[in-house]
């Protein structure tokens, strides 16, 4: 029987589809074999045949499962490439950061008008809150207690950066609010945690592949960037962070601590721990990047590294941008250790963050709606991820390696190393669908033949044609090369 909770009735094909895939991994269910009927399964389980169906049907489109007249259901051969995404080698020196002009042209075809925008990581996108936020907005235009259109203070209202202390409550963390720094953004937040505790020249470490907006805020304040190798299954090893603090005279690491940007990869929370007894130990301050620590598609959601800080030297930035809505650009810092700096950094930085989107924030997150969009949200995310994992393997087939992020809203795709994914991302723009060059995720060249595609949109026919677009030029490519 499925477990059923407030939204679990819409999202009960889901947990079907899940548990086939569990037979599938376990064994019970082999290529060939045919799946339980939809009456037997419905019977098995206790919901609807229609609920059974729409996940079958789910499951075809995938490409999982094959619907044969008369005779139902059958398990499908796997076609997912057994070649797993390699682990990049550990960078000899720090690099200096140039990549802004890539950077600009990739944002240009993010908003161009009438493109499909593959290379943006905007997860609200696949379910939107539009009319939620727009509610939200109607009360807190009257809400005089909270002054929406009055200047706010310094480090956010009070109420907000509480609702946050709550967030992390949840995970066990007992969180001051007043430790709390509302921030434009986790941007803002990553600048003034580097602001706080480097100056130009300082060696920021950092995983790799890595977010390239991080990478842009270390070039902005002249510091270098050392590259950790990042591992697609397990996230970044502890050892690989012992070597290059023994190497290198290391200011800070700063890593995404719950789900990484562009693998998707997943931090465990044993080596979460050690991560953080080692550098502060080492006397290293650690900057997490958690703004999709949210959108996990496991059963729980991985702690905030700061949980495990026995020394105030963890610094944690996230962002509601990712989770409730990117225009709202409300993000946070919650460092214990440095909150006096920070403060005095936000204040010379940017004064204070909106008070009409804080305002209308914390209208949302009341009454518990925004914790019902997050469990949807992870379900449909899930089985994006799950469609264009399927569709990419049908069209691509061994040509490409692709990662199976463990949340978040996208895909690495790695390529042979021949491929220049700067010249398919030209191509591409051509016919209007813009995504992400590997090139943009590291200081050196070294993911030139890879890219980012991102999953968090609206499912419809024009993703999977702009996909068979996609994979047809980027089949081209790799035949030309073969010449």
């Amino acid at each position: 029987m499925l477990a059923r909770n407030d939204n679990q009735q819409l999202f009960l094909y889901r947990q079907v589809i899940d548990l086939v895939r569990q037979m599938q991994q376990q064994g019970t269910l082999r290529a060939g074999d045919k799946l339980p009927s939809l009456r037997n399964m419905a019977s098995r389980l206790q919901v609807s045949v229609p609920t059974i169906k729409q996940a079958y049907q789910e499951l075809e489109r995938q490409g999982f499962i094959q619907a044969r007249e008369k005779s139902g259901y059958f398990l499908r051969a796997s076609s997912q490439s057994q070649n797993k995404l390699k682990k990049p080698r550990l960078n000899s020196k720090p690099t200096q950061v140039s990549r802004q002009q890539l950077i600009e042209q990739v944002y240009q075809g993010i908003h161009q008008p009438g493109n499909l925008a593959l290379g943006i990581s905007n997860p609200t996108a696949a379910l939107s809150t539009q009319k939620a936020i727009t509610r939200a907005l109607r009360r807190a235009s009257n809400n005089d207690t909270l002054s929406p259109f009055s200047y706010g203070p310094s480090y956010g209202c009070l109420p907000l950066r509480q609702h946050i202390a709550q967030h992390y409550f949840s995970q066990g963390l007992q969180a001051n609010p007043e430790d709390i720094i509302v921030t434009n953004g986790a941007q803002e937040a990553i600048s003034l945690a580097l602001r706080a505790i480097a100056k130009p020249g300082d060696v920021i470490a950092v995983e790799s592949p890595c977010y390239f907006g991080i990478l842009e805020t270390i070039e902005s304040l002249g510091m270098l960037a050392l590259e950790l190798p990042l591992c697609a299954e397990d996230g970044l090893l502890p050892d690989d962070v012992r070597k290059a603090i023994s190497r290198h005279k290391v200011k800070a690491v700063m890593i995404s601590t719950s789900i990484s940007n562009p693998l998707g990869s997943w931090l465990t929370e044993e080596r979460k721990r050690a991560m953080v007894s080692l550098l502060e130990d080492a006397g290293i301050p650690l900057i997490e990047d958690d703004a999709y620590g949210d959108l996990y598609f496991g059963p729980v959601r991985g702690k905030a590294a700061q949980y495990y800080s026995q020394k105030g030297l963890v610094i944690s930035c996230s962002s509601f941008s990712k989770t409730a809505a990117p225009s709202l650009r409300i993000g946070w810092l919650l460092a214990p250790g440095f909150t006096a700096s920070l403060q005095r950094l936000k204040r010379a930085y940017s004064q204070s963050s909106s008070m009409l989107s804080q305002a209308t924030l914390i209208e949302y997150l009341r009454g518990g709606e925004y914790e019902r969009y997050l469990r949807q949200l992870r379900q449909v995310l899930q089985t994006n991820k799950e469609r264009m994992i399927s569709l990419l393997q049908r069209e691509l087939g061994e040509q490409v390696r692709i990662s199976d992020p463990k949340g978040g809203c996208v895909l690495w795709l790695e390529f042979p190393k021949a491929m220049d994914t700067n010249l398919l991302f030209q191509q591409l723009l051509a016919e209007q669908i813009s995504v992400t060059p590997g090139v943009l995720f590291s200081a050196t060249d070294r993911y030139r033949h890879c890219l980012r595609l991102s999953f968090g949109l609206t499912w419809d026919a024009g993703i999977e044609t702009g996909l068979q677009t996609f994979s047809t030029l980027a089949r081209n490519t790799l035949d030309s090369l073969s010449c």
